[in-house]
């Protein structure tokens, strides 16, 4: 399950901010509603963590937390190792698909985000793995994803995505990685609804679920076990 982000990986973090016109937005609000103390030692788990973006905000505010990158694509985790090569002994860096999660016997953690990613799952296998997060997060425990959300409609599907190419070309996205993203969102994106993303999280056991942030088909998804 690597989506083809192996040959993305060398430029990700320069397309990313080109291909997310809320990009600061979002994971400023991500990192600002995390309750936590900035003191605590905090355990992160980062699912789909690509070259540890999401982490790397995270870790900013959070300076003596320790983190789990989770990957399947090692070329993604061989860079967010070296953007923490400073940092290295709060850093362990897993590489395998997230789905085996709950077999893996990696503790309980305070924190778990993800960003981009688990949109590529199949609807059932979203909900088997709120569960698997519900159950490896401690209690007071809390769950940020950075997500894709399908339109309600096929027309508001089209203004998202019109609106993407749009924002995409003017912050100088060129045509050749559109392309490559586009092959990928048809390949591999099964967005849902944000309505059943809420659903799903309540199902699986977590409180003060909703969509605190939402720009277009981009949603920042914020949920608590207590």
């Amino acid at each position: 399950m690597e989506f083809g982000f192996r040959e993305l990986a060398n430029y990700y973090d320069k397309w990313i901010q080109k291909a997310l016109p809320c990009f600061k937005d979002v994971f400023s609000i991500a990192t600002e509603i995390i309750t936590f103390s900035k003191n605590n030692n905090i355990k992160v788990l980062d699912l789909g963590a690509g070259t540890g973006i999401f982490s790397n905000f995270i870790f900013k505010k959070f300076i003596n937390a320790n983190f789990i990158l989770y990957d399947v694509a090692d070329k993604m985790l061989k860079i967010a190792k070296q953007r923490f090569k400073n940092n290295l002994d709060q850093f362990q860096f897993i590489v395998d698909d997230y789905r085996n999660l709950k077999t893996k016997n990696l503790g309980k953690f305070d924190l778990i985000i993800s960003s981009l990613s688990i949109h590529h799952l199949k609807n059932s296998e979203k909900k088997n793995l709120f569960k698997d997060i519900f159950e490896v997060l401690k209690k007071n425990g809390i769950f940020l994803n950075i997500d894709q959300i399908k339109g309600e409609t096929d027309c508001l599907q089209k203004i998202y995505w019109d609106k993407w190419l749009k924002k995409t070309r003017k912050n100088g996205g060129n045509e050749t990685q559109i392309k490559s993203s586009i092959k990928r969102r048809e390949d591999y994106d099964k967005d849902a609804l944000l309505f059943n993303q809420i659903k799903w999280l309540k199902k699986a056991g977590f409180s003060d679920v909703d969509c605190v942030y939402k720009n277009y088909f981009i949603g920042l998804f914020f949920a608590t076990k207590k």
